[in-house]
C-alpha cells in the first residue's frame, strides 16, 4: 500500500510541493499568500485575490484580550517553556462564537444564496427574509450580526466592503449580509448590524472560496496576534493578574456554611 499526498514529499536530495521544487523555485519566490494558494490551488492568486486574502490575515491578527487571547496569556503562565502550547490553546477556541464564526457566515451565505441570480434590491431582501424565517423557525442562529462593543454598528464593516468593491469582489453575498439586518429592523423592530465577522464571510463566500478556508485563514492570521501576546506576556505578564482575578471572584462568590 502507498500513502502519499499531493501536496508534497520529499527525497533526499530535494522537496518538491505542489510539483515545484522548494528550494530553486518557491524560496525566494512566493509571498505567504503565493504559498497559501499553491498550496491549496495549485496555481498563483492574481493580484485582487491576493488583496483580499491579506485583508483577512490582518483584519483577523489581533482583537485585543479575547477569549484566545486570554487562553494563550494562561497556558503560558502555567507552562512558559510550551510557546506552541499557549498558542494553540488560543486556537482551539476557534468555534461557533468566536474566530470560527466567518466559517458558520459563510456556509450560511452561500446556501442562502443559491438561487439568488439577479443583484435587484427586492430579490436579495426576499432571500433575507427566507434566510431570517429558516432560522426563526428553527431556532437557530444568524451568524455574523451584533457586537457587544460596537452596538452601533462595527466600524471595520464599511472598510472591509470598501476594500471588496475595489477588487470586485461586493457580490451577491455581500449584499445578503447586508440585507438581513434590513430585515430585522424593518420587520421585527430589532437593531442587529452586520459584523466583522460577517462582512469576512461575505468576502469568502463572494471570493467562491470553501467555507473551511474561512476558518483556515483566521486560524492563520491570529496566530500572529497570539505570538505577539506571549512575547508581551513574557516581558510585562498580566497572566498572574488574571489568575488572581479569577480567585478574588471566586472568594466573592464563597457562602459560609451554617453549623447546627
Amino acid at each position: 500500500m502507498v500513502v502519499k499526498t499531493e501536496i508534497g514529499f520529499t527525497t533526499p536530495d530535494a522537496i518538491t510541493v505542489r510539483g515545484k521544487n522548494l528550494s530553486d523555485e518557491v524560496l525566494g519566490r512566493f509571498d505567504f499568500v503565493d504559498m497559501i494558494y499553491w498550496l491549496n490551488f495549485s496555481r498563483l492568486p492574481e493580484e485582487r485575490e491576493k488583496a483580499m486574502v491579506n485583508l483577512i490575515l490582518v483584519a483577523a491578527a489581533d482583537h485585543g484580550l479575547t477569549p484566545s487571547a486570554l487562553s494563550s496569556r494562561l497556558t503560558y503562565l502555567g507552562a512558559p517553556e510550551s510557546v506552541q502550547g499557549a498558542v494553540a490553546a488560543g486556537l482551539l477556541g476557534a468555534g461557533s462564537r468566536f474566530l470560527g464564526t466567518i466559517q458558520n457566515v459563510a456556509e450560511q451565505l452561500q446556501q442562502a444564496a443559491q438561487d439568488l441570480d439577479t443583484l435587484e434590491d427586492e430579490a436579495v431582501m426576499d432571500a433575507a427574509r427566507r434566510l431570517v424565517q429558516r432560522s426563526r423557525q428553527s431556532r437557530s442562529p444568524i451568524h455574523g450580526l451584533g457586537h457587544n462593543i460596537h452596538v452601533d454598528g462595527d466600524p471595520r464593516v464599511p472598510v472591509l466592503r470598501d476594500v471588496s468593491e475595489q477588487h470586485g469582489y461586493y457580490g451577491k453575498h455581500w449584499r445578503l449580509a447586508l440585507a438581513v439586518p434590513r430585515v430585522f429592523e424593518q420587520d421585527h423592530g430589532k437593531k442587529l448590524p452586520l459584523n466583522a465577522a460577517g462582512a469576512l464571510g461575505a468576502i469568502i463566500a463572494d471570493m467562491g472560496l470553501d467555507a473551511i478556508l474561512a476558518r483556515g485563514l483566521i486560524l492563520v492570521g491570529r496566530s500572529a496576534g497570539l505570538v505577539a501576546h506571549l512575547r508581551e506576556e513574557a516581558d510585562q505578564p498580566i497572566g498572574l493578574e488574571l489568575w488572581d482575578l479569577v480567585l478574588d471572584q471566586d472568594e466573592r462568590n464563597v457562602r459560609p456554611v451554617k453549623k447546627g
